[in-house]
């Protein structure tokens, strides 16, 4: 019987869990494999790549090389009434939602980590590319992964600390590259599957068709303005555009038009010219701030608004209120912030904290 900490897996059948948990079974600890049966519409089962039929049977055979006991946990209807009606309710509300920071905090973090510490775990480790580092005072900082082109510390910025104390990302000091060499030397087959891209539920449809069964509010016909309250057409349900968006509004102009704003209130589609986009201030909240140093003052940092957005130096300002949206101010013009994605905030590795683009 192994004395080390007994540690559950998030596994999908792809390369980069597969590659987690066997450097963990190196290493010496007790591990188990889990994975998450999420909710697909009917009759698309078999496209959502997080838990299609083969993902399972692979993910189960990665356990069995590994010498791992494996579970499949049932979280159909926590994902449908978390994840998928936030992605639902976003979109209604005129925002562009990121799915997988509800799923993360909600469902891996929530549910999966709850049947974990049921079977006794005390830690529960992912695929993620992310660091943490664990300071003698028992403090966990999360830091960007050693391969930037796949650091996911992102996504992962929506954690509590303890959330982040009880994780383990084995493979945030490896490059991808370098996992795929280990799954090679592990004799794992899941060695060249290929990433996985689009949201899961989505099963490779189009959001817009998704949004069409399930929330068709989202495409309700609304006016088009100018950002100087000109009507200039109309257009076709505000999910279908994004900010920063020129092709495909189909009003013409002496040059070229963006969007500029979706204002759902009055279901109206705001354009503008380039030189109408973007911002160098916003508000964020509520806020998740990770960091063991309390934002107390205006604080210099880097700043990313989406996923793959570069960072981008900035100020952020305290909120005035406990639980009041924080102001943050750029150094430069950033064009496309979108309410409703996250804005993380770095100082060079460390990540800070995280709060949702509220308006600019």
């Amino acid at each position: 019987m192994s004395n080390m900490p007994k540690v559950v897996v998030a596994m999908s059948g792809g390369v980069d869990s597969s590659v987690a948990a066997a450097l963990l079974v190196e290493q010496g600890y007790s591990v188990t494999g889990m994975m998450l049966r999420l909710w697909s519409e009917d009759g698309c089962e078999d496209a959502n790549r997080c838990c299609t039929p083969d993902a399972m049977a692979q993910a189960r055979k990665m356990a069995g090389q590994l010498g791992i006991p494996f579970y499949v946990i049932d979280a159909k209807q926590t994902f449908r009434q978390t994840v998928v009606q936030a992605f639902l309710d976003g979109y209604t509300a005129g925002v562009t939602p990121n799915p997988c920071i509800t799923c993360n905090r909600q469902v891996r973090w929530g549910l999966l980590w709850e049947r974990a510490k049921a079977l006794g775990a005390e830690y529960m480790a992912t695929g993620h590319y992310a660091r943490l580092e664990r300071a003698e005072d028992g403090q966990v900082s999360l830091l960007r992964a050693l391969d930037k082109h796949k650091d996911q510390s992102y996504v992962l910025s929506g954690l509590s600390r303890e959330q982040l104390a009880h994780s383990m990302f084995p493979l945030g000091g490896y490059t991808k590259p370098e996992v795929r060499e280990l799954a090679h030397r592990f004799n794992l087959s899941a060695a060249e599957r290929p990433d996985s891209q689009d949201l899961c539920f989505l099963a490779g449809q189009d959001y817009r068709d998704f949004l069409r069964r399930h929330a068709p509010e989202t495409h309700r016909p609304g006016l088009i303005r100018s950002v100087q309250g000109e009507v200039l057409g109309e257009h076709q349900g505000l999910a279908n555009y994004t900010i920063g968006q020129r092709k495909g509004l189909g009003v013409t102009a002496s040059r070229p038009l963006y969007v500029i704003q979706k204002k759902a209130v009055t279901n109206e589609l705001i354009v503008g010219y380039e030189e109408d986009l973007g911002s160098r201030c916003f508000m964020a909240g509520p806020m998740n701030w990770i960091a063991a140093k309390p934002l107390l003052e205006p604080m210099e940092l880097q700043v990313k608004i989406r996923y793959k957005a570069p960072l981008a130096e900035a100020v952020l300002f305290p909120p005035e209120q406990e639980g009041e949206p924080a102001r943050v101010e750029t150094r430069h013009l950033l064009r496309d912030i979108t309410p409703g994605q996250l804005a993380v905030f770095y100082q060079d590795e460390r990540v800070l904290g995280s709060g949702l683009i509220l308006s600019t």
